[in-house]
């Protein structure tokens, strides 16, 4: 892996698990075995390019996990409650520390760096068009299918936020339960009649 690869990756993970204040350089540094001045040599921007370019390689690579969790399912709302036990799980098994570094870097930041938020928006804007995309492709109308991508992921990072704060997988098993059944009452399309 390339030095600029390595970087990235290391602010993603520390993104994940602290957020971007109490992200340092010389963490990152170490994290991503690399000397100081190759922050500056690939990143001219510092620490704030880094986690830009993070935010947006962590995007892309989150929303291919939608159909990779709910393709298994033929019913879809089974696929959804399967997906957020899942995360449940690996939630717990990482110590409570694996949330999405989009949505912790969201809340965190949101009004003390504007650059941030916009690159957050891009990736919440890019993951509302892909679920909606997959959703329709999975029966639902395009309406519905944006509809319950924003449900999905608002029930989603929500959960995860109540359940690190509590230590307890509940707040995701909930939100499964309850997305899982909204998606369950969402109507497929009338077939085309000639």
């Amino acid at each position: 892996m390339k030095t600029d690869e390595r970087i990235v990756q290391a602010m993603a993970e520390l993104l994940r698990v602290q957020g971007y204040a109490a992200t340092g350089v010389k963490q990152l540094t170490e994290a991503a075995g690399a000397p100081t001045g190759s922050i500056y040599h690939h990143f001219k921007g510092g620490k704030r390019e880094i986690a830009t370019a993070a935010l947006r390689s962590t995007g892309a690579a989150y929303i291919q996990l939608l159909p990779l969790l709910l393709d298994p399912y033929d019913d879809l709302a089974e696929g959804v409650e399967a997906a957020f036990a899942q995360a449940a799980e690996d939630l717990e098994n990482t110590g409570w520390a694996n949330m999405c570094p989009v949505g912790t870097v969201t809340g965190e930041i949101a009004d003390a760096e504007p650059a941030l938020r916009e690159v957050a928006a891009e990736v919440f804007a890019s993951w509302v068009e892909e679920g909606t995309r997959y959703l329709t492709g999975r029966g639902l109308s395009p309406d519905d299918a944006r509809a319950a991508t924003y449900a999905l992921l608002s029930a989603l990072e929500g959960a995860f936020i109540l359940a690190r704060g509590q230590r307890s997988r509940e707040p995701l098993l909930a939100a499964g339960h309850a997305t899982a059944a909204y998606v369950a009452t969402l109507r497929k399309p009338a077939p085309l009649t000639p």
